[in-house]
């Protein structure tokens, strides 16, 4: 007898196998547990199951926090150079027009300005996934622009921090300048008497957290965000020591004074709006107390 059936020309059919596409169902990084990615998207990347907020888009982001249809993007066309001709496994234009593809943004950051619960805002926003968020001279400009055009406008600046890259070490010096640069505007925008808010997103690292992410007149952090310098490897291998539990997480600087708050990211549009609205009424009030 033959193996396929008493006819040797009739052939068992085997169903094929159907295959998911990827990209359909994402993993929780925390729990582990698979999410349906529409359904992930409509959450902004927060975990349904325990709560973990996944890194989220620049894009994203921007959706999350500014009025529908308010936003304008400033400062688009300025472009990295490549000062120092780096060459590595990749050499540093491949780099950055692979990340450009793959991400479809141009640099780092996202900068411009829009209604926020109808308050005029201006928001940058650093994406982790263009050359790990990391600030080199189109960021570093582009923050300076947005908080020069806050002055201008009398706008509150709202920078959303997500780098696990801190200064870019493609372009050297360039890329270290740009951490004085930053706080220098902050410090012009601050004494024109205007509110900044910086918003640290897991990871905030190394050169970001050391400039404009660290001078935060109100500073928040998403729960469970990696917070600090050099990250905890290093820091263990460097002092020998082991470090506490949950050592740089926004719970832990929250505890030991460096943040002001933690906030989950669907309450973040809110919050920031209150904080927005009790900035500027404590200046009236400042305002009326000195000329009466």
């Amino acid at each position: 007898m033959s193996l396929f059936g008493r006819d040797t020309n009739t052939f068992v059919r085997i169903p094929k196998r159907k295959v998911v596409p990827d990209g359909v169902w994402l993993k929780c990084p925390d729990c582990q547990q698979p999410s349906y990615a529409k359904e992930l998207r409509t959450q902004f990347n927060v975990c349904p199951k325990c709560g973990y907020h996944m890194s989220l888009e620049a894009p994203l982001r921007v959706a999350s926090l500014i009025d529908e249809g308010t936003f304008v993007e400033t400062d688009a066309d300025l472009m990295s150079a490549d000062p120092l001709l780096f060459k590595g496994i990749k050499t540093y234009k491949e780099k950055i027009e692979g990340d450009r593809k793959a991400t479809g943004l141009s640099d780092a950051v996202i900068t411009g300005y829009g209604k926020m619960n109808g308050r005029s805002v201006a928001l940058a926003v650093t994406d982790s996934r263009f050359i790990m968020g990391s600030m080199g001279s189109v960021v570093g400009e582009r923050i300076s622009r947005l908080v020069e055009l806050a002055i201008k406008e009398k706008m509150p600046v709202i920078i959303v921090s997500g780098s696990g890259g801190g200064a870019r070490m493609y372009e050297g010096c360039i890329s270290l300048m740009q951490m004085a640069k930053t706080c220098a505007a902050l410090k012009r925008h601050a004494e024109a008497g205007l509110f900044y808010i910086s918003v640290l997103t897991n990871p905030t690292m190394g050169g970001i957290m050391a400039s404009f992410a660290g001078v935060g007149d109100v500073m928040i952090a998403e729960p469970r965000a990696l917070i600090g310098f050099a990250g905890p490897r290093v820091v263990e291998q460097t002092i020998r020591q082991k470090l506490p539990k949950g050592f740089q997480t926004s719970e832990f600087m929250l505890a030991h004074g460096l943040l002001d708050m933690i906030v989950e990211r669907k309450d973040m549009k809110e919050t920031i709006t209150h904080l927005v609205d009790y900035s500027r009424g404590n200046k009236a009030r400042k305002s009326a107390a000195r000329s009466s």
